[in-house]
């Protein structure tokens, strides 16, 4: 799939697919377990109650017992130890600590087990069909003995007082009859003693009267609600809603980006095929507005870098036209030279035509190292006073009208000596290159100073020459630049020691910058870098 929507709507699908699936099974588990907590909620009470009668019996009066509420129940009970159930552990100690165990045997049917005596290890067992009526005919048979043992004034609270003991599931009292919610076909029936069963007005609930005889009261027990499993259908329905929506969300949102994001890849076609103004709108702080700000920045940069690669190719012809011209004319010179004087003339021009070619080849070599990325840089702790005299040592017997001299050099106070961190050789080559720059313009002086403060150093080199215009400061480090002035070919060079000093401070994480002397009326070139390089 191409489609960038496609992927994420087709994983988001499979996930909410996976949640169903698992949903679906949670749904059941919790169906399993609210129906389980239904069913001892409604027998627990009757149960308590019966159980809780036949602990002080004896065997013949428990046997009486279970004869009685075996025809009223039309259920068997049974009283058996553990021994003689199938209980796990774990059913076993729920048993024992009171609760009422129900154990589903079918749709409907189910098994009660209660503790009667911990002691003897017994346990009342029953098999009920359908829990809810028969519950209740045994919860009104079991309630009104209880309750005629006290005054009938006291039954209200006596009531009150075993749904609380015995921990019934649903609600019990004691109303009159005018007070009971009965039509009078109902009341009628309750009044003769009949047991009658009326839907709740929802019509989801049950609740059943009973007359109390000898006494104005009836015995309402109730609602009784039926337990509605969650239906996985609703799962079904909401995963389909949900799908849907997301769906239409997803789209929506990833309409817009997939445009945007076909619009970077035709322009990147456009680019490839040649048209390098090619620039995409890079709008929004997203993540496809940056990388749209950083694929025009690319383009810009490839657009310039062949720009200069264009550049160098016709400066790198212009300059190479020359010494190849003169060394052509010298070749045939020297075949028509007649004395030794001649010849050795036309040689010592050749061998000066072809160290040309050496010096310019050697800068081109440098210069595209330091353009063609980060190189690789060693710094060291190097001392600067050191390295500005073996620069000035080194240059200046190569013009001898030039004085090369120091200026001024501060250290800050706390400073160890005038150290920095820099590179060695391509520090040594930037002062090289800005002396014998200095050098081939001045008159008479050039000056070379320095300050190491705490967080930067800086290097100024100073010449008497006509200096730069200062129309010309922003371009005199471009390759191959030959000003107007005096500065020009007269002078020697080749246009790159500039640009390759540029490209050196730049990778010491500095600036190459150019002025006017205030002391000596010429050019001012500074370079000014972090005293302490990161380790790189």
């Amino acid at each position: 799939m191409n489609s960038i929507f496609l992927r994420i709507y087709g994983g988001m699908c499979a996930a909410l697919i996976l949640v169903a699936v698992l949903g679906v099974l949670a749904l059941h588990l919790l169906n399993q377990v609210r129906s389980e907590q239904y069913r001892e909620r409604l027998a627990h009470g009757t149960f308590s109650l019966m159980a809780d009668n036949l602990q002080p019996m004896n065997e013949t009066e428990r046997h009486r017992a279970l004869l009685v509420w075996e025809r009223l129940l039309g259920i068997p009970l049974a009283l058996k130890t553990f021994a003689q159930t199938d209980l796990d552990l774990t059913q076993r100690t729920r048993v024992q600590r009171g609760q009422a165990l129900v154990e589903q045997t079918g749709p409907h049917a189910a098994k009660v087990y209660r503790m009667v005596s911990d002691k003897e290890q017994l346990v009342l067992v029953g098999e009920v069909q359908q829990i809810s009526e028969q519950l209740a005919r045994a919860t009104i048979y079991l309630l009104a003995d209880e309750l005629v043992r006290v005054p009938v004034g006291e039954q209200p609270k006596r009531l009150a007082q075993l749904k609380e003991e015995k921990g019934f599931g649903f609600d019990l009292r004691l109303v009159t009859v005018s007070d009971a919610d009965m039509d009078e076909d109902q009341s009628r029936r309750v009044s003769e003693g009949d047991t009658v069963m009326a839907l709740g007005k929802g019509g989801d609930s049950i609740r059943v009267f009973a007359g109390m005889v000898g006494t104005p009261w009836v015995l309402e027990i109730g609602p009784l609600y039926q337990m509605n499993p969650y239906p996985p259908e609703w799962l079904v329905l909401i995963a389909a809603l949900g799908l849907t929506l997301i769906g239409l969300i997803v789209y929506l949102l990833v309409r817009q980006l997939e445009r945007r994001l076909r619009g970077l890849e035709a322009a990147a076609t456009r680019i490839a095929k040649g048209s390098l103004e090619t620039r995409v709108p890079a709008r929004g702080a997203d993540s496809v507005g940056k990388l749209a700000a950083a694929f025009n920045g690319m383009a810009e940069h490839l657009q310039q870098l062949l720009a200069i690669q264009r550049e160098l190719v016709r400066a790198v012809s212009h300059e190479l036209r020359t010494p190849v011209a003169r060394l052509r004319f010298g070749l045939e010179m020297i075949g028509s030279a007649t004395t030794p004087q001649a010849l050795e003339k036309y040689r010592e021009g050749m061998d000066h035509d072809i160290e040309d070619l050496d010096k310019l080849v050697d800068e081109m070599l440098t210069y595209a190292r330091l353009e063609q990325g980060s190189p690789a840089l060693t710094f060291q702790r190097i001392d600067l006073d050191a390295l500005v005299n073996q620069v000035i040592e080194e240059l200046a017997p190569l013009r001898a009208e030039v004085t090369v001299q120091r200026g001024l050099c501060l250290s800050a106070a706390d400073c160890d000596d005038a150290w920095v961190e820099a590179e060695p050789r391509y520090l040594h080559r930037a002062l090289q290159n800005l002396v014998s720059n200095a050098m081939r313009h001045a008159r008479s002086k050039v000056t070379v100073s320095y300050q190491v403060g705490q967080m930067r150093c800086r290097v100024d080199v100073e010449d008497d020459g006509p200096g730069v215009p200062e129309t010309a400061w922003e371009k005199i480090f471009t390759p191959f630049l030959r000003l107007d002035d005096s500065r020009t070919r007269a002078s020697g060079g080749h246009g790159l020691g500039l640009s390759i000093v540029r490209r050196i401070i730049h990778w010491h994480d500095g600036r190459a910058l150019i002025g006017k002397s205030k002391s000596l009326g010429g050019a001012c070139f500074s370079l000014s870098w972090p005293r302490n390089q990161e380790r790189r």
